[in-house]
């Protein structure tokens, strides 16, 4: 798995207007990352079965789901083989899988503004390792795989804590589970093809290793903001 470690610290200074803009954008949108009202309100009427439906809320979740979406384009980043990013990505899934369902059936639920800080470190972790940064300060590389499904689980978690707040019935809570985790599955596979397909015409740039630091750059300055405003709307909710 590549990493980035000639030319890390040096980031363009002329682009800096680019990341000012980008931070403005996810201050502004960092806590839209959530069930919106109408699906909100769709969950909490529905009773039984009701499996097309939760696909297509699971779907739509993670397809708007920015921080998921970061973190899984981090994974992918600088993985060249379908079967590196078969593994890094069923990992993911794996871990958000479990912590979801479990988190759900059995009523578990962290505080939503501290899970999602936490989903937001994973993404300045990604993007530092990404970036050779652990090698570099610790001297050594992290186990990437031990990490993908870790960090999958605290999205899992997430995910678990925002079904949690809206009450779903008990009635068919399985099935709707396990149909909203497909959901999921099926919004992570679009947003991966789109991701690999972006990814394959950038790679083909002379430019693409020197681009790649700075955008990594921009992902950890992005997930530092993100864990930044969770951790003030918990100190404004306490």
């Amino acid at each position: 798995m590549k990493t980035l470690t000639k030319g890390v610290w040096c980031i363009p200074m002329r682009l800096a207007p680019l990341v000012l803009t980008v931070l403005a954008l996810t201050t502004s949108v960092a806590l839209a990352h959530d069930v919106t009202p109408g699906d909100a309100g769709y969950i909490q009427e529905i009773w039984g079965v009701n499996i097309i439906p939760f696909i297509y809320l699971g779907a739509k979740h993670m397809i708007t789901g920015y921080d998921h979406i970061l973190f899984l384009l981090g994974v992918v980043f600088f993985l060249y083989h379908m079967k590196d990013v078969a593994i890094y990505v069923s990992l993911f899934a794996l871990g958000h899988s479990i912590t979801m369902l479990a988190g759900v059936w059995f009523g578990w639920g962290i505080n939503s503004y501290i899970i999602d800080a936490i989903i937001g470190l994973s993404v300045v972790y990604k993007a530092l390792d990404n970036l050779g940064t652990f090698q570099k300060w610790l001297g050594f590389q992290p186990d990437t795989k031990a990490a993908t499904l870790i960090f999958g689980l605290f999205h899992g978690t997430g995910l678990a804590t925002k079904i949690l707040e809206y009450d779903i019935a008990e009635d068919g809570l399985l099935a709707n589970l396990l149909s909203f985790n497909v959901g999921v599955e099926v919004g992570q596979l679009l947003a991966l093809f789109v991701i690999l397909i972006v990814m394959g015409y950038w790679r083909r740039s002379s430019n693409f290793m020197q681009q790649a630091i700075f955008a990594n750059w921009i992902m950890v300055v992005l997930g530092i903001m993100l864990t930044y405003v969770q951790v003030a709307g918990f100190l404004a909710s306490t």
